[in-house]
């Protein structure tokens, strides 16, 4: 369960409407965010009271909680974004629970003012985690998946300097120009279109549209293993375009019987 409101105070709450909590990704609470929302707020099925079997609610709570974290990280105070477990025939517990947010995001003021921080400093910031989120969700896919019993637990599913190595150490992917032989199937199975390349071309990763996924170290063809995965160091700058053009040992020959 989740809804929309929007209070009338003199910032704006928005949340989402979806059929379940657990539908409700960390992308969706970052965007939100990077719209200048002041606070985001998810309502969900109390915590083994799922109408679904998937029990996407301990999935919403531990998305919630990485969030929260990541909001630190980035300098948002993480109280304009909460969740609460209720049933939909809460409606008196529902309207006290945001009225009490709303409140506590009018105190907080406009998204950046309490944090301190610039607002292009902290779209910027914003941005550039949502382009991490597939590979912030790969990383920590096993504490995701958690089913935490009680609250005492949630402060310490993720720590702070957990999250501070998570974005210390994002690992990025090159591929070698000495052993890519333009099969493209990494160039057909990047879901962002980040690598640029062609029939009897070195393939070319754009680490401004990179996500980090993963998803070409994975389909590249272990006796290529053109693809490598760096972390801690600079990624080579790409081979120039003019140079990209592969030519097969046998157009070699040719060329040098010619």
């Amino acid at each position: 369960m989740a809804g929309v409101s929007r209070l009338q105070y003199t910032t704006d709450i928005k949340l989402i409407r979806v059929m379940c909590s657990g539908r409700v990704d960390l992308e969706f609470i970052l965007r939100a965010f990077s719209n200048g929302m002041d606070g985001v707020f998810i309502g969900g099925c109390r915590l083994n009271e799922c109408n679904y079997v998937t029990h996407g609610n301990y999935d919403a709570l531990n998305m919630v909680l990485l969030c929260r974290k990541i909001m630190e990280h980035i300098g948002l105070n993480p109280e304009r974004l909460r969740i609460e477990f209720m049933t939909s025939g809460e409606g008196l517990l529902l309207t006290e629970v945001i009225n009490d947010f709303g409140k506590k995001v009018e105190a907080l003021g406009p998204l950046g003012k309490d944090d301190d921080i610039d607002g292009d400093e902290l779209k910027s910031k914003l941005e550039e985690v949502r382009k991490l989120v597939p590979y912030i969700k790969i990383v920590k896919r096993e504490k995701l998946a958690s089913r935490l019993e009680n609250e005492e637990e949630y402060d310490g599913l993720f720590t702070r300097e957990e999250i501070d190595e998570l974005f210390r150490d994002v690992v990025s992917y090159y591929i070698d120009p000495d052993k890519c032989t333009a099969c493209g199937i990494c160039f057909r199975q990047c879901p962002v279109d980040a690598i640029e390349g062609a029939k009897k071309q070195i393939h070319v990763i754009d680490q401004g549209k990179c996500i980090k996924c993963g998803t070409c170290l994975e389909v590249c063809p272990p006796r290529f293993s053109a693809v490598k995965e760096i972390s801690g160091e600079p990624v080579p700058p790409p081979i120039p375009e003019e140079k990209r053009t592969i030519i097969k040992k046998s157009e070699k020959r040719a060329v040098g019987n010619a």
